[in-house]
């Protein structure tokens, strides 16, 4: 008797020959593809979502998958006397379910890693520079004292959750939608605690301070951070601690500015030092240096001195000091000062363009927009 329906493994796109796994992969590929709720705009999606389903859950399972074999749709169709039932498409389905959404099986109390913890650490360019070592106080969590760690009230009992027993997690089924979650009764922990210790809380654990060492490497920057393995939130359910986490911050420096492993810094020049040359001390994070000014600098003039930055982070290399001097105008000046200038001013016209070739030059081309 026809039944308009395709051969069950044309649909799942397998042999007859094809093991349990096979009818699962192949399975698990087409609901991840014709899930209705991957595909809102598709509305042929549902139908074939619909038609493998029904051929893994006969496949599947090893009664009906002969029945099949022997006498095709009719030896699983209920209304010809065939076999009805959802077989295994609960369990697989279950697992392709976790696979769309994140969630898995489980044969136990859920195991989490316990959450991250984040410290604020203010430093200074020069101990970003040099490293530094220092101690920070951060939470901790010990055994209770009082119910040794059981969270149970002395005198009272542990007992397993009548919600999940024991298991952690509780099955939810909506249609052939099975999928599951955290017990909500317990947690996750599978135990259920009917008088919880009045100083953990039930949680076994009491929160304290603790001191730990903390060493920033030196080159660090703005805006970077240490790891600290294992002293984060404790686990659940016998999980891994969280980390620590040292974010670290840079101050403002007074005198140098920063750009990765090099430093730059603005040096102040008299008009005297700028127009003959000459000898000036230069601030290093190591100590001053002398820097020899040619004559005939202009302001705004850069200088490198090689190695005189910060260590590159996990590396020997050292950045570069870049000197930008400027030009500093003499202020509050006497008049006998102010006339000498006047006469040394006048004095530079006779050869402007000897003296200052930048000025005649700008007058040139000034003369030339205009005409």
């Amino acid at each position: 008797m026809a039944t308009g329906k395709r051969d069950f493994y044309e649909v799942l796109g397998v042999g007859k020959t094809a093991s349990e796994e096979d009818l699962k992969k192949a399975y698990r590929k087409l609901a991840m593809k014709y899930h209705p709720d991957r595909n809102p705009d598709n509305p042929g999606a549902e139908a074939n979502f619909k038609e493998a389903k029904e051929a893994y859950e006969t496949l599947s399972d090893p009664q009906k998958r002969g029945a099949y074999d022997q006498y095709g749709h009719a030896g699983v169709d209920p209304s010809m006397g065939g076999f009805a039932g959802a077989g295994g498409f609960a369990d697989a389905f279950g697992d392709i379910f976790g696979d769309i959404f994140g969630q898995g099986r489980s044969s136990g109390p859920q195991v989490y890693k316990g959450a991250d913890l984040r410290y604020n650490m203010e430093i200074t360019l020069e101990q970003a520079a040099e490293g530094y070592t220092t101690q920070i106080r951060v939470p901790s969590w010990s055994t209770c004292k009082v119910c040794s760690g059981a969270g149970a009230e002395p005198g009272s009992k542990v007992e397993v959750c009548p919600t999940c027993d024991g298991n952690g997690q509780v099955r939810i089924a909506q249609g052939f939608f099975s999928m599951q979650q955290t017990c909500p009764k317990c947690r996750g922990t599978g135990k259920y605690i009917p008088k919880p210790c009045k100083s953990c809380h039930g949680t076994g654990k009491t929160k304290e301070q603790k001191t730990l060492e903390i060493k920033i490497p030196a080159g660090i920057d703005d805006g970077m951070r240490v790891r600290s393995v294992g002293n984060g939130e404790p686990g659940v359910n016998g999980g891994p601690a969280g980390d620590l986490y040292v974010e670290v911050h840079v101050k403002e420096h007074s005198v140098f500015e920063r750009d990765g492993s090099d430093l730059h810094v603005q040096m102040p020049i008299s008009f005297s030092t700028a127009t003959l040359g000459g000898e000036i001390e230069v601030p290093t994070l190591g100590g001053r240096v002398e820097l020899s000014i040619p004559e005939g600098t202009q302001t705004g003039k850069t200088f490198r001195l090689r190695s005189k930055g910060i260590k590159q982070l996990r590396s020997s290399l050292l950045g570069d000091l870049y000197v930008h001097v400027v030009l500093e105008t003499p202020v509050k000046l006497s008049d006998e000062q102010k006339e000498m200038l006047k006469r040394f001013e006048e004095s530079l016209k006779t050869g402007r363009k000897k003296h200052s070739p930048q000025q005649e030059g700008w007058f040139d081309r000034m003369k030339s927009f205009f005409n």
